[in-house]
């Protein structure tokens, strides 16, 4: 077995990378609203705040922010993903199992990065937004659904063109992919 070395501060700000096991479902977009309903659940037992989000088809990134007196990301995502999975079956799909017993849905392990200062946190928020459009999936930014770059147009934080057509500038950053 690998032993992860986590990174572990109260309070601090990740940025995340989860994947579904198999890359090219699209399981995670086809059932959005299962995921959101998760995430909420999860939020509303054990906040945190979402900084960032974008859901794509079979993978997603976030930033979060812990509260002040909390590390604990893990147990947080693990309860993410079991309640996806708990809410796929509730909905009538019975995931594969894998030789564990478990759910064969997701990666077992997730991609995690403490955020060092506001310009890495401004990096890693732009590559969330821009991730839809790093893929193929649309061509605007704006034009992907599932994405907090909504909820920062509506804040007046960023136009609604953010990222029309050109990249932002991640130059030297290392992403989780």
């Amino acid at each position: 077995m690998v032993l992860y070395r986590r990174n572990r501060v109260a309070g601090a700000t990740y940025f995340f990378t989860v994947a579904l096991g198999d890359r090219t479902s699209r399981l995670l977009t086809e059932r959005i609203a299962e995921f959101r309903r998760a995430y909420a659940e999860v939020r509303s037992r054990r906040p945190f705040e979402t900084v960032a989000l974008v859901v794509l088809p079979d993978h997603l990134h976030a930033v979060w922010r812990l509260p002040t007196d909390d590390f604990d990301y893990s147990s947080r995502w693990r309860a993410i993903k079991a309640g996806f999975v708990r809410s796929l079956r509730q909905h009538g799909l019975a995931p594969v199992m894998n030789l564990r017993g478990e759910a064969d849905v997701w990666q077992r392990r997730f991609w995690e990065h403490t955020i060092r200062d506001e310009a890495d946190l401004r990096a890693h928020m732009d590559y969330v937004h821009w991730n839809p459009v790093k893929h193929g999936y649309v061509t605007r930014v704006s034009d992907w659904p599932h994405s907090t770059f909504h909820r920062y147009v509506r804040q007046g934080v960023l136009p609604r063109d953010w990222g029309g057509s050109n990249v932002p500038s991640t130059r030297g950053q290392r992403f989780g992919e």
